[in-house]
């Protein structure tokens, strides 16, 4: 090669790739942290943003005072495990199958989010992220599962359903105990253990709220590299307990389940305020992007076979459990000075599949073949593209025997298997209180060949759900037991000479 050539070649790369690699180099080095805080069975009507009066919420307020408030927010199942793995995988569980709560089970290698699934902790840790998760995982008890192996360098929490908030295991209101079966009902084995801290015990001398948002904020100023962080709070799941001196803030609440309930919230929306202390502190809340939601709408009772209204989804009906608004429809914000011009109530459809996929735009993650249902909320968020981000939102339980299929101006649905269907005007009616299915046969022909269609790519679940699962399981080992007594009975004494 010629020397004029190469010198050619080198003011070629000089003035086309070189600046590519630069400014690659440049965004990477400027992508924006992520926090996802997921509360656990709050109420819709339980926070500022959305109306409350009787709990106070500053910090969640004033994040999403400054940031979008999205209100059309739903999930994609009304209840802990199948909103959980939604969520973190960005894929309606139903394309899984996972409907269903999983127990934590150590030794079944089976039990858990398929580990051919991926979470948004993997696929951000592959390019680079540090990663955490800090509170409650309900994603699988044996080792494959468990979040060190599932894309979180780091975690601090409980790999059940459901947790004490005192070390003690005292001062609960309500006893969490699954008497009826109520799968819905996320109490399992494992609520008074310790905590994990990765794959070790993990310390627990305070209030639980109090203590994982304290390892949360320790997380937000331990590195330097962009990182995620998954604060999944269980916080104001039952048992209902609270530090005394919160609960007297409410003693003008005289629903004395709602009283404990309200200082719960208040504790996690204190402990919110430490996470955005340490943001604050660091320099790193303009570049942080927040995303706030809870897993499922308020719990409608403080024992499944005692219904007890503790909570609000005001003002949508019914709750958790339901596919009714109360059940799936959340709320959820999204804060981030960097990339957000002006705050405003956005209206279109958002599903809590979006984070994932909005995480990986601004992360920069390859995202071929990942078959993601979310959609990128920034072109939405940043005022490029208006409308809603969602046709359609859809649900599904029992492999269908009860489904729903929302529209941006209808919501079509079975809340109960063998029941009857309902539709409603989303425009007109948002509180789902006018039933109009007789009269709109060919709206209810649409909204059905829309579930239809995505149905297609779903599978069946292979799983049981936790509470049939317990009872599996102890039965096996009463076989078991019963099997070695047998062979124990026809064995012959060993005689030696």
């Amino acid at each position: 090669m010629m020397k004029n050539e190469k010198i050619l070649i080198a003011i070629l790369f000089l003035i086309t790739v070189l600046p590519q690699v630069v400014r690659a180099q440049t965004q990477k080095g400027n992508r924006p942290n992520i926090i996802v805080i997921l509360a656990d069975d709050l109420g819709y009507g339980d926070v500022g943003f959305t109306g409350c009066k009787d709990i106070k919420t500053p910090q969640l307020d004033a994040l999403a005072s400054n940031g979008i408030i999205c209100t059309n927010a739903y999930v994609t199942h009304p209840y802990c495990g199948p909103s959980r793995a939604g969520l973190l995988t960005g894929r309606y569980q139903a394309r899984f199958g996972m409907e269903i709560n999983p127990t934590n089970s150590p030794f079944d290698l089976h039990m858990g989010l398929p580990l051919e699934e991926k979470t948004f902790g993997e696929r951000l840790q592959k390019v680079g992220y540090k990663t955490a998760i800090i509170g409650k995982w309900h994603m699988g008890g044996a080792p494959p599962y468990h979040p060190n192996n599932r894309g979180f360098d780091h975690f601090y929490g409980f790999l059940s359903g459901g947790h004490s908030y005192f070390p003690s295991g005292i001062n609960a209101i309500s006893p969490l105990i699954n008497k009826n079966g109520d799968p819905n009902y996320c109490a399992n084995e494992g609520d008074y253990k310790p905590l994990w801290r990765n794959n070790g015990a993990g310390e627990f001398k305070e209030y639980l709220t109090k203590a994982l948002s304290r390892d949360a904020a320790a997380f937000v100023k331990s590195t330097d590299k962009p990182f995620l962080l998954y604060l999944a709070y269980n916080a104001p799941h039952q048992p209902l307990e609270a530090p005394k001196e919160t609960i007297k803030k409410y003693s003008h609440i005289e629903n004395k389940y709602r009283r404990v309930y309200a200082a719960m919230i208040d504790e996690m929306d204190q402990g919110i305020g430490m996470v955005v202390n340490a943001l604050k502190e660091t320099g790193k809340l303009e570049n942080t992007i927040i995303f706030f939601l809870s897993d499922n709408g308020g719990d409608r009772g403080i024992k499944p076979w005692q219904p007890v209204h503790y909570t609000s989804n005001y003002p949508f009906k019914k709750g958790k459990g339901s596919f009714f608004e109360g059940g799936v429809h959340v709320p959820f914000f999204v804060h981030w000075p960097n990339g957000i011009n002006e705050a405003l109530e956005f209206e279109g459809l958002v599903s809590s599949l979006d984070i994932a996929s909005t995480a990986y735009a601004v992360a920069g993650v390859d995202t071929t073949g990942a078959k993601l249902d979310g959609i990128d909320l920034l072109p939405f968020i940043k005022k490029e593209k208006k409308g809603s981000p969602h046709e359609a939102i859809f649900w599904r339980e029992y492999e269908g025997k009860s489904w729903a299929v929302r529209t941006v101006d209808s919501k079509y649905l079975l809340n109960k298997p063998g029941g009857q269907p309902q539709l409603f005007d989303m425009k007109k009616d948002p509180y789902e209180d006018k039933n109009i299915v007789e009269s709109q046969s060919k709206k209810k022909a649409y909204l059905a060949d829309l579930w239809n269609t995505w149905n297609v790519d779903n599978q069946p679940v292979i799983w049981l759900q936790s509470s049939d699962y317990q009872k599996r399981r102890l039965q096996l080992y009463e076989d078991l037991h019963q099997e070695m007594l047998d062979k124990s009975s026809k064995r012959k004494p060993v005689l030696i000479e």
